[in-house]
């Protein structure tokens, strides 16, 4: 009798454990690959790497690619959204609101432009006879601090759409050669421009945001491509849209490859007996300096690790190269105090003269 107690009991725990995990839908945060405490950077970052790798035409073999990749779609709409995450995280899937949803393609658009990610090759590589619409190039600025912890910038466009208009159009003009016989043995050859009738379209202005990111130690003049994104062309495919990174000056730290400089300017005194002090790096951590020994004005000091994360291996980071000023005291010395010095540092004239510049 026990026994059936305890396989009764075992059933209705395993029944209750299906209905829990049936009514919670599905694990978006799985599903990402993300932690509940996740960032929507972390979130973003995610999916955009997810996006290329689970995209069904990459995945040609797969059954379940088109699944893998609406789910993932799914999960990013709802970890993204602030209202909907909460929703989600409270009560689950089956928790969430009844509404619009927005199409996995706008989301996979927004990452990587209207034609996505051009697996099978690149622009180039398409019918060269399709005509195109003008490629745009817009220069993105971006702080120090996104090139060191990166950072994802979202960008409103005003992109003009070809939309259906009553009406017809001529369309694929084009040049061709027509032969007339004005006699016997006697023909005349002209050129004359013959075109198609088309539907005819308008130019509407749509608002699209782009998530641009800002990926870790990127580097100056680099390109972001965002395919579809560019001048619209009524007869063909519209061009590109190509962010172009421009890395903004920064009143600290000087960039130069992975490598970071700064200076810093330290009494007569600290440079004579040794000081410590902690310098705030880009992301706000500390950057510890001691020096218990004399530093002379020029002096330099290497911090290995503590510059920029190289772009093609993150886990590579260049050196901060401190540069150490001395600031002179503003006040006169009387002879009692010179002599004083004199007295403490033992030092006689030194007074050499010498082409500093050369070799330089």
């Amino acid at each position: 009798m026990a026994a059936n107690r305890v396989t009764l009991c075992r059933v209705c725990c395993l029944l209750l454990y299906a209905t829990t995990v049936v009514l919670a839908g599905r694990d978006f945060y799985k599903i990402l690959g993300v932690s509940k405490s996740a960032s929507i950077r972390d979130i973003k970052k995610a999916y955009r790497k997810l996006a290329l790798q689970l995209h069904p035409d990459r995945n040609p073999d797969d059954p379940k690619a088109q699944d893998k990749f609406a789910d993932l779609g799914a999960a990013y709409e709802v970890l993204s959204d602030e209202e909907k995450r909460k929703q989600y995280d409270k009560y689950g899937e089956d928790g969430l609101k009844e509404g619009h949803h927005s199409s996995h393609n706008d989301i996979f658009s927004s990452f990587f432009g209207d034609f996505g990610f051009m697996f099978g090759g690149n622009r180039q590589q398409q019918d060269r006879n399709i005509p195109r619409g003008n490629d745009i190039v817009i220069d993105l600025e971006v702080t120090l601090e996104e090139v060191y912890s990166g950072n994802f910038v979202e960008v409103v466009r005003n992109k003009p759409v070809a939309k259906e208009a009553p009406g017809k159009r001529q369309c694929n003009c084009r040049q061709e050669m027509r032969t007339t016989q004005l006699g016997p043995g006697r023909f005349q050859m002209t050129q004359e421009t013959v075109c198609d009738e088309c539907p005819n379209v308008k130019l509407v202005n749509e608002e699209r945001t782009l998530e641009v990111e800002i990926e870790q130690g990127v580097r100056d003049e680099m390109e972001y491509p965002f395919i579809g994104e560019g001048e619209p062309h009524i007869d063909g495919e519209p061009g590109d849209l190509r962010f172009r990174i421009k890395v903004l000056k920064h009143p600290v730290f000087e960039r130069r490859g992975d490598d970071l400089y700064t200076n810093v300017t330290i009494s007569l005194v600290e440079a004579l007996v040794g000081f410590e002090m902690d310098i705030e790096h880009l992301d706000g951590h500390k950057v510890h300096i001691v020096r218990d020994k004399i530093t002379k004005p020029g002096a330099r000091m290497w911090k290995k690790g503590e510059g920029l994360p190289n772009f093609d291996n993150i886990n590579i980071r260049g050196s901060l190269i401190i540069t150490f000023d001395v600031e002179f005291p503003q006040t006169q010395l009387d002879e009692q105090q010179k002599d004083g010095i004199r007295s403490l540092l033992k030092q006689g004239s030194v007074q050499k003269v010498y082409n500093g510049l050369q070799g330089y």
